[in-house]
């Protein structure tokens, strides 16, 4: 039993186990991002690290990694689980709009800067067919690291995403073109490429009829069980199983893993889906981020610091420049372009992958490969400093529009959206005489409803401190009326947790969000298919020749049902009003 507790794996799962219950608290508590406190454990803990000195000083075994290739595994997994979650955030519906960006302006901006960094590096001795590969390979960016700090609901987000969304796509084509452009390749090399594409979209294709058919049935039987662990091990093997199953036709496991998350998003199960798979998904998105740490030898970036810090400044500045410029091309906003460019700019996990097959097809030397790696990890590691740095320039290039000087400090009404119902409550409000203010993400949404005559301002409410500029901490309400059922439930907790006495009124898309948002704290929660569904109820049995006087009680019964419904979902000590006037006798 002894030998069992201090093997090698059980060793590295400690430091692993320690070092996020030391650099999640610490860097959260001074407001930097933990990917910089992963790296950094990386670089301490691994073989150019710490780890030299193991042969010297044994007991530094028990802090240090001993087996760094052991870990890549649990790492690909936190990148599989990412791509599992953002397909949570998304539908199919939502990418379905975003098809002109994902595969218009993610092909560009792929195709240009690998094209272009191609051409640069075959002018400076590199064959062709090696600068090929370098050149795609350092056009990637991280989906990894850019997605968790962007998000994928703010303008800087969706464009992010949008590009993210085609790399990850077009990964496997890239690897199958450098097997076939290899010195010694066979014919055989674009034949699998063919092979690969079409069996691969009649696995998509069974994955998404398959998923419609089945996700609802298997989480609904997971929910009748009430049970955590079975609603985890369902989640598991969903993505797991998607996963696997797209690897096993030659295209890459994250694309199952996207379509997983993509199935789930369309049932009513998604908002407990994501936040079983939470906890996971930063711990291993933490492994993969000590094994980057792990590959960074400091003394030969001390040995090659001249050349290493020049290619590091030239591939970020280039990147950025040309992102930045398609985007503002395609009508991004320069604070938008601006911010994205040079969140972009950085290599991605994925920029290891290809520069491993580039170096196995003998397109490049190891040394080079070695180089560019070194490169490549720097570059994830500045990731988070290049986002903030993003941040401060695209304020400068154009700054966010301000509210009127006379209105600041003014106890008001904060409604966070300005589309559609957003407008809609600041009508009303405006009506009866009440201040308030509209925020959004989306500046196109807040310059059509300022030119409209609404007070709106351009900014993310879940980002920095959009609404403490605004004065929440004196606000008369807050008002949610996005239609993002994650996002309007994360901004609850975090606002009740800040402001406990501050009125929160959200909309729901159901009785079952309402009571996720009652559990986060909201003070009232609007369910918006229930109402519209018992209207269109009312006024088609009135149509049908049924007594108003029945009809108005039948409506009455079923609100009150769902009232008990959220009552009990939401652990609440009454029933949540689900109308605030007594029209038609409701409250």
């Amino acid at each position: 039993m002894a030998g069992e507790l201090s093997s090698p794996m059980l060793s590295d799962a400690l430091v692993i186990l320690g070092a996020a219950g030391i650099v999640i608290p610490v860097f959260t508590r001074f407001r930097i991002t933990p990917v910089i406190g992963f790296i950094l454990i990386g670089i301490a803990v691994g073989p150019f690290g710490l780890g030299k000195l193991v042969y010297d000083y044994p007991p530094l075994e028990y802090v240090t990694i001993t087996d760094p290739e052991a870990l890549r595994p649990f790492a690909e997994f936190g990148i599989i689980l990412l791509l599992f979650t953002i397909g949570l955030e998304l539908s199919f519906k939502r990418l379905w709009t975003m098809r002109r960006l994902v595969f218009g302006l993610g092909a560009l901006e792929l195709t240009i800067i690998g094209a272009m960094l191609a051409i640069f590096l075959a002018m400076m001795g590199q064959y062709w067919t090696g600068a090929l590969g370098l050149g795609l390979a350092l056009a990637l960016s991280s989906t990894a690291i850019v997605l968790p700090i962007a998000g994928t609901t703010s303008p800087v987000g969706r464009a992010a995403l949008s590009m993210l969304l085609f790399e990850d796509i077009a990964i496997v084509p890239i690897i199958f073109m450098l097997g076939a452009m290899a010195p010694y390749a066979q014919s055989d090399g674009w034949e699998g490429l063919v092979g690969t594409l079409w069996k691969g979209g009649l696995v998509v294709l069974a994955l998404l009829v398959l998923g419609r058919v089945a996700l609802p049935r298997l989480f609904a039987q997971a929910a009748r069980t009430k049970s955590p662990e079975l609603f985890l091990a369902a989640s598991l093997l969903v993505v797991i199983g998607s996963s696997l199953a797209t690897s096993a036709v030659g295209l890459s496991p994250i694309v199952g893993a996207l379509i997983a998350g993509l199935l789930i998003a369309e049932t009513e199960y998604h908002n407990e889906v994501e936040a079983i798979m939470e906890p996971f998904k930063g711990l291993a998105l933490g492994i993969f981020l000590i094994t980057v740490g792990m590959s960074i030898d400091l003394s030969t970036i001390w040995n090659n610091l001249g050349m290493i810090a020049l290619a590091v400044v030239m591939v970020l500045t280039f990147k950025a420049a040309v992102t930045g410029l398609l985007l503002r091309l395609m009508g991004a906003r320069r604070s938008t372009a601006t911010e994205t460019g040079i969140l972009m700019a950085s290599p991605s996990e994925t920029t290891l992958i290809v520069l491993t097959a580039a170096s196995s097809a003998l397109l490049i030397q190891p040394g080079t490969a070695q180089f560019w790696q070194i490169v490549t990890a720097i570059g994830l590691t500045v990731t988070p400093l290049l986002a903030r740095l993003g941040r401060m320039i695209a304020r400068r290039v154009e700054p966010a529009p301000q509210l009127p000087p006379e209105d600041r400090g003014v106890p008001r009404v904060i409604i966070v959206g300005a589309g559609r119902v957003g407008r809609l409550i600041a009508d009303m409000l405006s009506t009866h005489s009440k201040p308030y203010v509209a925020i959004d993400s989306d500046a196109d949404m807040t310059e059509a409803a300022k030119r409209k005559g609404y007070r709106a301002t351009f900014g993310d409410a879940a980002r920095g401190d959009a609404l403490t500029r605004l004065g929440v901490d004196h606000a008369l309400a807050v008002i949610l009326t996005m239609d993002e059922p994650v996002l309007a439930q994360r901004l609850t907790a975090k606002l009740r947790k800040s402001y406990p006495q501050l009125p929160i009124i959200a909309r729901a898309r159901d009785t079952y969000h309402a009571a996720e948002l009652y559990r986060s704290g909201a003070s009232h929660a609007v369910p918006e298919t229930l109402e519209s569904s018992l209207q269109l109820s009312e006024a088609v049995l009135v149509d049908l020749g049924v007594a108003m006087g029945p009809v108005i009680a039948s409506i009455h019964e079923k609100r009150d049902e769902f009232r008990s419904q959220i009552q009990e979902q939401a652990h609440l000590d009454r029933k949540p009003k689900l109308r605030t006037s007594n029209a038609g006798g409701a409250t």
